[in-house]
């Protein structure tokens, strides 16, 4: 995957993310708010990486994710809320 590949990747997800704001329930929003949080932390560390790709993307925000679960930051419900939101943004980029 390219750099550009993954810049692609990035602002899909972004948009995508910015969506809920028009669309989403209020829990929508506060899950995918909490998401692009921790999404907009790891972008630059994916981007700077030798191995740019939405693979190093991935496992970066998982970690930083499971970092914040293990401090409690989220009841466990909403942490499998944000789980599967990331999860759909990764399986589906264009959706």
């Amino acid at each position: 995957m390219s750099h550009q590949q993954l810049e692609a990747f990035i602002q899909q997800a972004e948009s995508q993310l910015d969506s809920v704001v028009d669309t989403g329930t209020d829990d929508e929003l506060f899950i995918a708010g909490y998401l692009h949080g921790h999404f907009s932390l790891v972008v630059s560390q994916a981007l700077s990486s030798e191995q740019a790709s939405i693979e190093t993307l991935d496992k970066l925000l998982c970690a930083n994710l499971d970092s914040a679960f293990a401090q409690k930051e989220l009841e466990p419900e909403d942490q499998q809320k944000v789980l599967l939101l990331w999860q759909s943004l990764v399986n589906n980029p264009s959706s």
